[in-house]
């Protein structure tokens, strides 16, 4: 089957003894800039390192999910890089195998997720992005709490995602979670959008690109909003800087599985730790501004910025407990456009 995908590979490079030369991994993954990182560095590197040959299957983590489901039984992909919500679905469906322990052994504990059938590769802090220019004009506090969105003289200054997309989702469960809620009770968090949120936002953009407009243009203040995703902004000059709210930023956790049925097992948990080397994780920190899984990764406080680097920043931040949102999502998606985003 897998012939019609591929129809050689490469000769060895510098095959070990237990990876062979004439094997090939299929990595199912993200595209746009993530999949240039993993062609022009990450893959280059293992195939040189063990032999073996990765063919790059692009998408986001919906459709890797998607292709999951679809090849049930008669897998084709051998790891699976998914957000860490849909791979918690990933895992309750079957699809990921265990992850060997000595993967984790530099890494922090929250890059583990449940039953370790699935390793972190970044970490990104759902937060309060802002313009620290326009904060400084307007005279101003940095951000310190996510109350902050409910400030009324942020009153069309603000922009959130819709809880289709991540950061959004994490904006209401927090909102909910301060007011007595959480992922079991999302009520309160409907309640304070549309009580003291609502009136604040001026849109609720889902694409990252728009958002970077909207910021650019002057057109918005704050943002809930990634740690990888500002640090991509300011990199191109902009005066954005990102506040680590003092209840808790959210963890968003980049997360790949060795996926069940593999006919090259042990090729895929060599990638997978191979991901998570020092070197790898510096690629990801730097080129994608994802916060690294291993503790043994040194970065200049410039390549640090705002990202979740170290126990101070990594050890706050708020997990989300997927296994009780995802059944729920549906129907939260449906509340919020009839009563949010009507």
């Amino acid at each position: 089957m897998r012939s019609l995908i591929l129809g050689t590979s490469l000769l060895a490079l510098g095959l070990s003894s237990t990876l062979a030369a004439d094997k090939t991994v299929y990595l199912a993954a993200y595209g746009g800039s993530t999949e240039t990182l993993f062609k022009e560095v990450i893959i280059p590197k293992w195939e040189a390192k063990t032999g073996a040959k990765v063919v790059y299957v692009s998408g986001n983590s919906t459709d890797t999910l998607a292709k999951l489901r679809a090849q049930k039984g008669a897998q084709e992909i051998d790891i699976a890089f998914i957000d860490d919500g849909p791979m918690t679905q990933a895992i309750q469906f079957g699809f990921c195998d265990t992850v060997k322990e000595e993967t984790y052994a530099d890494l922090y504990d929250n890059a583990r997720m449940k039953d370790n059938k699935a390793v972190g590769i970044g970490i990104v802090a759902t937060g309060l992005a802002y313009n620290a220019r326009m904060f400084k004009e307007k005279g101003w506090e940095a951000p310190t709490s996510w109350n902050d969105l409910a400030d009324p003289k942020f009153k069309g200054k603000i922009a959130i995602p819709p809880i289709t997309n991540g950061y959004g989702l994490h904006a209401l469960i927090v909102s909910a979670q301060l007011n007595g809620g959480g992922e079991d009770n999302i009520e309160p968090g409907f309640k304070a959008f549309e009580d003291k949120i609502d009136r604040n936002v001026l849109v609720y953009e889902p694409s990252s690109g728009k958002m970077s407009e909207l910021f650019q243009n002057g057109e918005i203040a704050m943002s809930v909003w990634g740690s990888g995703r500002l640090k991509s902004l300011a990199d191109q000059g902009f005066p954005g800087e990102f506040a680590y709210p003092k209840e808790g930023a959210v963890n968003l956790l980049i997360a790949a599985c060795p996926v069940v049925g593999s006919d090259v097992p042990e090729l895929a948990q060599d990638f997978l730790k191979f991901m998570t080397t020092p070197e790898m994780q510096s690629y990801f920190a730097i080129q994608k501004g994802w916060g690294p899984v291993n503790r043994n990764v040194t970065l200049t406080s410039e390549q640090i910025g705002a990202l979740p680097v170290g126990p101070d920043r990594v050890d706050k931040l708020i997990n989300i407990d997927y296994t009780l949102v995802n059944p729920a999502r549906g129907e939260w998606t449906k509340q919020w456009t009839r009563r949010i985003e009507r």
